[in-house]
């Protein structure tokens, strides 16, 4: 698959694949008709501020993104980011996965919401449905988070559920400095 082809991820004639529900929450595999949700998303500034900007405009940059990065990750790791929708009416409100990266040991938490959706409890909804997801099902001992030392509602969140502060990060040599958080997993089921 050529970076950028955004014809290498077609509109779904099948159901995306479905990864787990939590109470008011389904988590599925990203898919070329989420297109439209990835551009809004990815451009809004608090995810540029806080993650990045992933110079993704219009819907052919984030049928690209989404082939390159999360799919291309499912078929590699069988884990990526995934798209967090409320389980009531299909409404897409962010994304949360865990992600393997080149720079990092261990596998990564990340998660982003749109703004509407924020201080509702679907972050860590979705985050603590996918912690022990990845205990279950992938059998991950432990995963690590990282954050910018600005981006305070993250570092609560990941406090809350049980992540702790261990030491700083650079993806890159020109990258930020990030606050890597670390937690031990012990597969089991969430708190209801």
């Amino acid at each position: 698959m050529t970076t950028g082809d955004a014809s290498a991820i077609p509109a779904t004639a099948d159901p995306p694949q479905h990864v787990l529900d939590t109470d008011r929450l389904t988590l599925r595999r990203l898919c070329g008709d989420d297109a439209p949700f990835v551009v809004e998303l990815l451009n809004d500034p608090s995810f540029i501020r806080n993650i990045g900007d992933r110079n993704v405009r219009t819907l052919d940059d984030a049928r690209a993104y989404i082939a390159n990065g999360p799919v291309a990750m499912y078929e590699r790791f069988g884990f990526g980011l995934f798209l967090v929708m409320l389980k009531e009416t299909g409404t897409p409100i962010g994304i949360c996965g865990v992600l393997k990266r080149d720079a990092l040991n261990d596998i990564d938490l990340g998660f982003a919401f749109l703004p509407a959706y924020w201080s509702r409890g679907y972050a860590i909804e979705s985050a603590t449905g996918v912690k022990a997801w990845a205990a279950l099902v992938l059998g991950v001992k432990r995963l690590v988070a990282i954050v910018l030392p600005a981006n305070a509602p993250s570092i609560r969140l990941l406090e809350k559920i049980g992540f702790r502060a261990e030491t700083t990060v650079r993806l890159s040599d020109c990258g930020d400095e990030l606050l890597l958080y670390g937690c031990a997993l012990d597969g089991s089921a969430p708190d209801e």
